[in-house]
């Protein structure tokens, strides 16, 4: 059996590494962390106890194309205020998709990175 401690840490490709750069780091403000030195081209960040780590993909012009589709495989940023990270989005002019009453049990708002990767922001409802 498997005892799972939780999800270490998530690997996106990026076609760019300095576009997605400015994205996480300074659009989101993400923290970026040391990284191995890999034979490959990345940036880790830490997201609370977990990671996300950038890695910039040679065959890039191969990556996704379509807009947000959330049955499409993503991941999710759990944040404390839904309307404080529309704010943020808007300010920092970041298209999103809002779904303040999602059956999902939490207040959804779904965004694409620069390589159209999904990102989605779970919060409480009303906050």
């Amino acid at each position: 059996m498997i005892h799972f401690n939780g999800l270490h840490h998530v690997s996106l490709a990026v076609r760019s590494l300095d576009i997605a750069r400015v994205f996480y780091s300074e659009k989101l403000m993400l923290q970026e962390i040391p990284r191995p030195p890999f034979n490959s081209t990345g940036v880790w960040y830490a997201v609370g106890d977990q990671q996300l780590h950038l890695l910039e993909h040679p065959g890039g012009d191969t990556l996704r194309e379509r807009g947000i589709d959330t049955v499409d495989g993503h991941f999710a940023f759990w944040v404390k205020s839904h309307s404080d990270t529309k704010a943020w989005l808007e300010e920092q002019g970041i298209p999103y998709e809002a779904r303040p009453d999602s059956v999902a049990g939490f207040a959804q708002i779904y965004v694409l990175d620069p390589d159209r990767n999904i990102l989605e922001f779970g919060a409480p409802y009303g906050s």
